[in-house]
């Protein structure tokens, strides 16, 4: 029996930077070469996908024939020849490249919705999204709906934004479709910028076509006609992906004058940001769409009631959006069955930092964080012991290990100090300072405030300033009170979203672990030996060889000693960079 035989490479930004495009190109060669049979290369169509999920072991390829399907992990080009000729010719796979029990954990516990096609269709193809009943439900909704019938859909799932705030969509479309304006806007929110975010620039790269059919169904649902996706310069496959999505939806129809031969018409336009995290701020992001600084202004008026240009504008995240033809074709009731009374769905999240799986999963409302560490990211990476996890990115707060069966949904996260924000998950371990990792956050918030109010310009630049000192060794008493007294101010103080959440790492690391703040000031300590100024370097005699190893990596010339003989660190001239722990063999070199 003859079986068509089908290749998918993960083709997401991962996949690119493992070299997805060569091995791609392989296949390709490798099928089309003189040594394959003809009837071979006219059934087998390798092909891209997005993002599969797992990036710790892109590149990933699917090898399906008929009904039986085997993936590979860390594919090189050299191992595609092996593959072809084993698998594809004789039906003989390659267990030893494929993946294991691991990769099954991770998929298995989770619940897909919007990554359910990412990753399984070929982005750049519309006829690929059709293929699995996509512009299905924005068929229904503008040929046989009333807006109030699909904001009533909206309401009855439950589904809220995925951006941060939570608020729930069908209400905010409720309020702008009530509007009595001629013009209205709706906006989706690309501007992920979170560190350790990459949520919606994978579901854009993997599925765009979702996204799109989210807006139709949201602009027909409010009464706009015209649509922006805001979405940030350095996410070029992304943006590559959606223009070609773009051209063809309304190659098909699906969006421009008369759409689907009714009289809803609605067209959307790509607005490329330039990097600013403020401008995910949706008034910030307004400005910037309509030429200004990228500046927040003072609510109200919100953006439903006056916007774009003055006009009624909703603003969705992308992971909103790409919720909503599932919704459409499910049903509420179908949505609404996972998650918690009050959060109801999935949500994406970007897993990184100490975990051994890091990548892309979607779960439902209300699982609790240690499956998601443990179960689905493997645990973490070394057989190190887990000490945090920051969630909400910068705006979010850092979760101690005794608080891990905390539920992740809207309300569990902000009662324990943290959000769910866009979806930034952020694995640390007991080699990470926290005092550094407040830092680390605080230095992002403070180059990426606008500068427009003095709380966030000034606060964030002050809070920065006391734990520079801190972990330099050079904290007072009081300087814990006067950060927690100041973060306060700040978040009550601030004019947006930005400058609000900004001192929340501090404020967390302070609540969970003062015991490591109190070393740095009390005791100038670091007890995670990562804080440099507070590190020395000293050599165990009873260890050295007196191999010269270590002198010969000191770039400061600070370790002196005779061959054979026990060598000595100068701490005057050491420079703390722990070459020569790197190097020593023997490990007779101590850092504390």
């Amino acid at each position: 029996m003859m079986h068509n035989i089908t290749v998918k490479v993960c083709m997401g930004t991962g996949g690119v930077a493992a070299g997805g495009g060569e091995v791609l190109d392989a296949f390709l060669n490798e099928i089309s070469s003189e040594g394959i049979a003809a009837s071979i290369e006219k059934r087998c169509s390798p092909g891209k996908v997005g993002c599969r999920g797992l990036c710790a072991k892109d590149v990933l390829v699917d090898v399906i024939i008929g009904n039986s399907k085997v993936t590979y992990q860390h594919v090189k080009t050299d191992m595609v020849p092996r593959i072809v000729k084993e698998h594809i010719l004789e039906s003989n796979p390659v267990l030893e490249w494929a993946v294991g029990e691991d990769y099954h954990n991770f998929h298995d516990r989770q619940q897909k919705v919007v990554l359910s096609d990412c990753g399984n269709i070929d982005p750049e193809d519309i006829n690929a999204y059709a293929a699995v009943n996509g512009y299905i439900a924005a068929r229904k909704v503008v040929t046989s709906m009333t807006p109030e019938d699909v904001i009533s859909t909206i309401k009855m799932s439950g589904l809220r934004g995925r951006g941060g705030a939570g608020f729930p969509t069908g209400t905010k479309w409720e309020i702008a479709g009530k509007q009595d304006a001629k013009t209205k806007y709706l906006i989706c929110n690309a501007d992920e910028g979170d560190p350790g975010a990459f949520m919606d620039r994978s579901v854009i790269e993997g599925n765009p076509h979702a996204v799109i059919e989210g807006m139709i169904i949201g602009a027909y649902a409010i009464g706009a006609d015209k649509g922006y996706v805001y979405i940030r310069a350095e996410y070029p496959l992304a943006v590559e992906r959606l223009k070609k999505a773009l051209d063809d939806a309304r190659t098909e129809n699906f969006l421009g004058k008369e759409i689907m031969g009714t009289s809803f018409n609605f067209d959307i336009l790509i607005k490329l940001g330039a990097g600013a995290f403020v401008c995910g701020e949706e008034t910030a992001l307004i400005a910037s769409i309509e030429g200004q600084r990228g500046m927040p202004r003072a609510k109200p008026p919100f953006p439903v009631y006056q916007g774009l240009w003055g006009k009624p504008t909703v603003i969705n995240n992308v992971e909103t959006l790409a919720n909503v033809p599932y919704i459409m074709r499910n049903g509420p009731e179908w949505f609404a069955s996972f998650g918690t009374e009050k959060s109801k769905g999935t949500k994406v999240f970007a897993i990184t930092g100490k975990i051994k799986n890091s990548g892309l999963i979607e779960v439902p409302m209300g699982i609790p964080l240690r499956e998601i560490i443990y179960d689905i990211g493997g645990g973490i990476e070394g057989g190190r012991q887990f000490k945090a996890v920051q969630t909400g990115g910068p705006s979010g707060g850092c979760i101690p290990a005794d608080l891990l069966d905390t539920p992740v949904d809207f309300e569990s996260l902000a009662k324990v100090g943290s959000i769910v924000g866009s979806g930034g998950m952020v694995v640390l371990d007991e080699t990470d300072c926290m005092v550094n990792i407040a830092k680390f956050f605080l230095e992002f918030t403070r180059a990426e405030s606008c500068g427009k109010c003095v709380p966030c310009r000034i606060g964030t630049k002050r809070l920065l300033e006391i734990l520079e000192r801190i972990t330099k060794g050079e904290g007072k008493p009081g300087d814990i009170a006067l950060l927690e007294e100041m973060s306060v101010d700040i978040k009550m103080a601030s004019l947006c979203g930005l400058g609000q959440t900004a001192p929340n790492p501090v404020l967390s690391t302070i609540k969970y672990f003062r015991h490591e703040y109190e070393a740095h000031i009390n005791e100038k300590r670091c007890p995670a030996g990562v804080c440099k100024d507070l590190l020395t370097y000293s050599v165990l005699e009873e260890f050295c060889k007196g191999c010269g190893a270590c002198l010969r990596a000191c770039p400061a010339g600070a370790i002196k000693g005779e061959k054979k003989k026990p060598h000595i660190i100068d701490p005057s001239v050491c420079i703390k960079c722990g070459a020569c722990l790197d190097v020593c063999k023997f490990k007779a070199v101590k850092k504390e």
